[in-house]
């Protein structure tokens, strides 16, 4: 599979988002789409899935290939259980077995076993039969529930009508969908937004092990460092393409800047020294030789362009906090049920002023309903008291939907501001990145980051010392998130945030608290600390639920406790058995990727350093020239670049074969 965008252009009002775009989407590739808010990112997602025609330009897509697509926003049905619409996702059997027919047909006749297309025909037949098979056998309700799981359902909710889950949950139904389809491509276009981290951690093995194609736009560093080999930024019209993963880009980026600023020095200095000699020596007779060729050689010089950075940051502070009593928060055997179901109770814990803290654990355990009970917008048992001269900033999971989508940028703070602050809700505006004719943008016609940096800056109107923030950084481009990450680190009241992003959270808090299972369990220490321990709590309650498994030499039936399962019932030894032959198949499958992918990046490595070479030997031949030296420069980066593909392929390789 090879999918290409071909000089794709997209105009809006006159304002240029993409300008001639031109990249390849190979199988395998996991690609993070990176960039500002508003930079085009979505856009481009819809243009790949065919939902959305550019200006010029093309996409091409190879025939037979799958393309799934996951939006922000979806429209859901809601006719259908979870399980019923989940198995919709298995309905275009008839239509695969025909064409694994016809590629059956077209391999018998083809004798060209050592090319490219004929290994990516092996390849999608294989992917075909796979997926053939476990749809016509029981393994499809088994990978329907895994995938479920996986992705926060409960078993009881599988009978469940879809018209009762909120949208967050509607959108991890149709997240399951597209991955049981196990499409070609995947576009995914902000998918942790309404996972919890535990969901997410499944999400990133399953888009690890199992995806073919992956592009996705996500905020969230952990996620796409640990899913992604290829980083593409769109940064004002033109794209910046990296085999590498996200951290690596950051650092390969900035040497990139780097070294086009020092070859642009040099040259600016060459030019200048040549237009100097040229106006020294123009009306001299003797030089008019020299003076000529000095001409012509400025001519024929290629300028260097350094790329156009984007500049443009978001100012964000938060004013001192008023000092407030000791404890802001007590609570004593919180708790809070809706009808027969208990969310959480006996919750008993205390933030101390100036703590910063973390709620996490899975959606629906009640870490948004403490919160409320904490606002005191909702009833609840036990005792809740907040603190002495306590001023609370809340920022809501949904405080961006709540704007009223007809007012314009300006409108909506002027509605809210009172007092001194009215004089400078421009100067606030430009802070956030909506200054000149963007505060005249109407509220409807913004991005989500943009909706939630409107929505933050109510936060800003009057100082506040308890800041509770629910899900701050749904939306939020990575630059702007570590903005936030330093202002709430800077901030000297106390903060509670609610939120699944790891790397957010790492260096922020210091104390998490868990909810789950009704309980909420007190933790010291930052996220990694929590997710360590949590991992091996986690172990410990496998070996407590699982037995170890039966040796060859058994106990005689005599001895057996009668609570024991009784001999005859070694049935899930031979499930066992198979999802290992399964599992096995899967870990061999994914080897052999692995060492394709060594032993490419040494080919490649070979054939740019037998290219490096070459030049160098021109440079001791006494040859020189601007057109050489930019060769010479751009074939040691891409040798690096290499270096560094080389050094990922053989790490995948090692872990894979470790296991």
């Amino acid at each position: 599979m090879s999918i290409s965008i071909n000089n794709l252009s997209v105009e809006f009002s006159a304002k240029s988002l993409f300008d001639n775009i031109s990249y390849v989407i190979n199988n395998r590739d996991k690609i993070a789409l990176v960039g500002k808010n508003g930079a085009g990112k979505s856009t481009m997602l819809k243009i790949i899935a065919g939902q959305q025609t550019p200006t010029s330009g093309s996409v091409s897509v190879p025939r037979d290939t799958t393309i799934a697509y996951l939006p922000q926003h979806i429209l859901t049905t809601d006719t259908r259980t979870v399980i019923e619409e989940v198995r919709t996702a298995f309905s275009d059997i008839d239509a695969m077995r025909a064409r694994l027919d016809e590629m059956t047909a077209e391999l018998a006749e083809r004798t060209d076993y050592e090319s490219a297309s004929y290994q990516e025909l092996i390849d999608s037949m294989t992917s075909l039969t796979d997926r053939l098979a476990m749809e016509e056998s029981d393994n499809c309700e088994a990978e329907m529930e895994k995938t479920l799981i996986g992705l926060g359902f409960r078993r009881e909710d599988f009978n469940r009508p879809t018209a009762e889950f909120s949208g967050g949950w509607r959108m991890r139904i149709e997240l399951a969908k597209l991955l049981l389809r196990r499409p070609d491509l995947l576009l995914l276009d902000e998918p942790t937004n309404h996972l919890d981290i535990e969901s997410i951690q499944w999400l990133e093995n399953f888009l690890i092990t199992k995806a073919q194609a992956v592009v996705l736009v996500s905020h969230d560093r952990a996620f796409i460092d640990n899913v992604t080999n290829r980083t593409i930024e769109i940064s004002l019209g033109k794209i910046y393409d990296y085999s590498v993963n996200y951290s690596k880009f950051v650092l390969l980026r900035e040497e990139r800047l780097q070294q086009q600023m020092r070859a642009f020095q040099n040259q600016q200095k060459m030019i200048k020294d040549t237009e100097d000699f040229i106006e020294r020596f123009r009306y001299k007779a003797t030089k008019s030789v020299q003076v000529q060729s000095r001409i012509k050689q400025l001519a024929k010089i290629e300028r260097i362009e350094v790329d156009e950075v984007d500049t443009s940051h978001l100012n964000l502070r938060f004013p001192p906090a008023p000092r407030s009593g000791d404890y802001p928060v007590i609570a004593d055997n919180v708790g809070k049920a809706y009808g027969p179901h208990q969310v959480f109770d006996h919750a008993t814990f205390t933030i101390k002023r100036g703590e910063k803290v973390a709620f996490v654990g899975k959606n629906g355990e009640g870490k948004s309903t403490l919160v409320k009970c904490i606002m005191g917008e909702i009833p609840f048992t036990g005792n809740l008291r907040i603190g002495h001269n306590v001023k609370i900033g809340y920022f809501a999971q949904n405080q961006a939907s709540l704007l009223d989508g007809e007012l314009t940028v300006f409108d909506t703070i002027d509605r809210v501001a009172v007092g001194d602050i009215r004089t400078r809700i421009r100067d606030i505006l430009g802070a956030f990145m909506f200054g000149g004719e963007a505060s005249d943008k109407k509220v409807k016609v913004l991005s989500g980051g943009e909706k939630t940096r409107l929505a933050m800056i109510k936060l800003l109107l009057e100082p506040v010392n308890l800041l509770i923030l629910d899900e701050p950084t749904n939306h939020l481009d990575m630059k702007t998130k570590d903005i936030l990450k330093q202002a709430i680190k800077d901030f000297d009241g106390t903060v509670i945030v609610v939120s699944h992003d790891r790397e957010f959270l790492d260096g922020l808090v210091e104390k998490v608290y868990e909810f789950g299972g009704g309980e909420v369990k007190e933790c010291l220490g930052g996220i990694y600390e929590f997710l360590e321990k949590k991992k091996l709590a986690n172990l410990a309650e496998l070996e407590r639920s699982n037995p170890a498994p039966v040796k060859a030499e058994q106990p005689k039936p005599s001895a057996q406790k009668p609570s024991q399962p009784s001999p005859a019932a070694p049935a899930p030894a031979k499930e066992e058995r198979k999802l290992s032959y399964a599992e096995q198949r899967e870990h061999e499958k994914l080897v052999r990727k692995a060492r394709r992918k060594v032993e490419d990046a040494e080919a490649e490595i070979a054939r740019l350093e037998a290219e490096v070479k070459a030049i160098e030997e021109k440079f001791a031949a006494g040859e020189t020239s601007d057109a050489l030296y930019s060769a010479h420069a751009a074939a040691t980066k891409n040798l690096e670049n290499a270096m560094s593909m080389w050094e990922l392929a053989s790490i995948e390789l090692d872990e894979i074969t470790s296991k």
